[in-house]
C-alpha cells in the first residue's frame, strides 16, 4: 500500500538569524524568522510526511507557542515525525522538495542536505530529490523577503517481506 503527502512551509527572512535549509547551515547575510530554527525544506518535509500518514500538521505535533521547541533543530522534528510514520507501518520511499528563493543559491549544498535529511529518515540519499528554482523576482520570494519550500513524499507499507535500505 502506497501514500502521497504534499507538504508546503514558508517563512520571512530576517537579519540577526542564522539560516537552515535541509537540515544544513549556509551562510547568508539573513536567516529565516520562526519558533524553530524556521528550516522551511525541513518543515515541508514533515507536512508531507504527516500528511500521506493522515496525521496532521507539523503544528499540530510541535506547536509554536510550546516553549520546548523554541530554537530547536529541525532535524530533531523530522526524526521524531519519522518514527511516527514508522509506529503507522510506514516507511519513506522517496521525497521531492523544492525550495523557491533568489539568494543564496541553493544548488551547491544540495548534496549536503541530501545526506542530512537521508541520516534523520534512515534512508538513502537516493531517496531525497532537492531542487532549487527561484521566482523570477516575482512575489516575496523574488523580493528576498522569505524562502518557501514545497515537499511530496511517497510511503510504503511495511510488510512481513519488506527489506530496508541497507549499504
Amino acid at each position: 500500500m502506497f501514500r502521497v503527502g504534499m507538504g508546503f512551509d514558508v517563512h520571512r527572512l530576517v537579519e540577526g538569524r542564522e539560516l537552515w535549509l535541509g537540515g544544513v547551515k549556509i551562510d547568508h547575510e539573513k536567516g529565516l524568522l520562526g519558533h524553530s530554527d524556521a528550516d522551511v525544506a525541513i518543515h515541508a518535509l514533515c507536512d508531507a510526511m504527516l500528511g500521506a500518514a493522515n496525521l496532521g500538521d507539523i503544528g499540530h505535533h510541535f506547536p509554536d507557542k510550546d516553549p520546548k521547541y523554541k530554537g530547536i533543530d529541525s532535524k530533531k522534528l523530522l526524526v521524531e515525525v519519522n518514527r511516527l510514520i514508522d509506529a503507522q507501518g510506514y516507511v519513506l520511499g522517496n521525497a521531492d522538495i523544492t525550495i523557491c528563493c533568489e539568494q543564496p543559491k541553493i544548488n551547491p549544498h544540495i548534496v549536503a542536505m541530501q545526506d542530512a535529511l537521508a541520516w534523520c529518515l534512515n534512508c538513502s540519499a537516493m531517496n531525497i530529490s532537492i531542487k532549487a528554482t527561484t521566482t523570477e523576482k516575482l512575489g516575496y520570494t523574488g523580493r528576498g523577503e522569505g524562502i518557501a519550500a514545497y515537499a511530496v513524499v511517497l510511503l510504503k507499507k511495511k510488510s512481513s517481506d519488506f527489506m530496508p535500505y541497507t549499504m
